[in-house]
């Protein structure tokens, strides 16, 4: 399933259990009651009415990657972390580029909010769907947060 986002188009894919990815771009794919409430849930989310999604999850869930993939889900809505900070906060603070690596293969960005992970310094990093769209979406949070 294929939705128009502000950030561009955003493919949703699914089993019967949850949703699996989104993906920046790509082709449109059936469509599903999940997929529908997922692309529900996303487009609330750019229109500044919801903060948190409780949209069903059918991801693998070992190791590492899937530890920090989990706990972006805990990074409060408008805030940031840095890859050092959610390396500690996953109980190994010197795997960074660990934490680097699982935030680029983060299945459900938006959803999992990679994009609320920073440099150290304070500088984006990197972004699967760009940095004009982490930018885009950082901003967004910081405007609706302010309106709260």
């Amino acid at each position: 399933m294929l939705i128009d986002t502000p950030i561009g188009p955003l493919s949703l894919r699914g089993t019967d259990r949850g949703l699996t990815s989104i993906d920046f771009g790509g082709e449109p794919g059936p469509e599903s009651p999940l997929l529908l409430h997922a692309a529900a849930q996303l487009t609330e989310y750019f229109e500044g009415r919801r903060l948190l999604f409780d949209v069903p999850l059918d991801l693998p869930g070992e190791g590492f990657h899937a530890r920090v993939q989990a706990a972006l889900a805990d990074i409060p809505y408008g805030e940031t972390v840095s890859y050092s900070e959610l390396a500690a906060l996953c109980g190994n603070p010197r795997a960074v580029r660990a934490v680097g690596s699982a935030c680029a293969g983060n299945p459900v960005p938006v959803i999992r909010p990679c994009h609320r992970v920073l440099r150290s310094d304070g500088s984006l990093g990197g972004y699967r769907g760009g940095l004009d769209a982490k930018t885009w979406l950082l901003d967004h949070e910081k405007r609706v947060r302010g309106n709260l």
